[in-house]
């Protein structure tokens, strides 16, 4: 049992595992434990909880769906920033032009799809429009769309703001700070040309997933290494599903596709193509 303001039970823990991983797949090893001590404490003291089997009760018998998102969010680890893991932007590029060029020709497809699986609070996806729309302005003029989806409803509503502390652009280089607009008090914000073509929604990637159409590329990095194996193989699986002929899936840089990996060819640092056996079924 941890000790302090909340003290926290083997028999506690396994409820909050339980429940954490029943909502959103995560699988809390032993090693978060004081992670979820310090951060559900939070709820606890904020809504007078006595304990933490009291605020389970109440999950379970009268918390509102807001309730259980709150206790979802609080569990979630956000740790991202702009062109994380950049070799995966200079791929997409790649890839991109390949496609504009097979496509130059054919107005009627000129239709660009990509996903941001857990895009936290936003870089992932700004990054990716910011890169694409520097490199081919053509894409101005295509159907081009991003979608940005993350279970943790608190990130989101940063995310759709597209305003950042100017520190997070200390690390680029002067011709990526560029992209960036200036605010008077050292904020820096997404520009509208780039911000407009994102799209930020709430998902569950254990549900159903409503999307009808397919995408060119999926981004979902650093995201499985919180679900068991066989959450992620399904996953995977679905992934493969989703992308178009030719599409690449990208993921952390700790991640690997284990059993589903016949899916997929490698094409470059942790990005993978579906291969040309594959055979998709329908978006769901």
């Amino acid at each position: 049992m941890e000790q302090g303001e909340y003290p926290l039970s083997d028999r506690e823990y396994a409820r909050i595992r339980a429940r954490v991983y029943a909502e959103a797949g995560i699988a809390l090893s032993d090693a978060k434990r004081m992670l979820a001590v310090s951060r559900l404490a939070k709820i606890l003291r904020r809504n007078k909880f006595a304990s933490f089997d009291a605020y389970l009760d109440f999950l379970e018998q009268d918390g509102t769906a807001e309730d259980a998102q709150i206790f979802v969010n609080a569990l979630t680890t956000n740790l991202t920033r702009f062109w994380r893991e950049e070799h995966h932007f200079v791929h997409l590029a790649t890839h991109v032009a390949g496609i504009i060029a097979e496509r130059k020709g054919a107005p009627d497809r000129r239709r660009l799809r990509i996903w941001s699986a857990g895009c936290s609070t936003g870089q992932e996806p700004y990054t990716i429009a910011l890169t694409l729309l520097d490199r081919f302005p053509e894409l101005a003029r295509w159907d081009f769309k991003i979608l940005a989806t993350d279970i943790d409803t608190a990130v989101l509503s940063k995310a759709m703001g597209g305003i950042y502390p100017g520190s997070e652009l200390h690390e680029l280089t002067p011709e990526k700070a560029r992209l960036f607009e200036r605010l008077p008090d050292g904020r820096v914000k997404v520009p509208e040309a780039a911000a407009s073509l994102v799209s930020f929604k709430p998902l569950n990637l254990l549900v159903p997933w409503p999307m009808r159409g397919k995408f060119e590329a999926v981004f979902c990095r650093n995201v499985t290494i919180y679900f068991d194996k066989r959450t992620q193989a399904e996953l995977f699986s679905r992934f493969a599903d989703i992308l178009t002929p030719g599409g690449v899936l990208y993921v952390g840089h700790s991640e690997n596709l284990g059993s589903q990996s016949h899916h997929f060819q490698i094409v470059g640092k942790t990005a993978y193509q579906v291969r040309a056996t594959h055979k998709t079924k329908d978006a769901a």
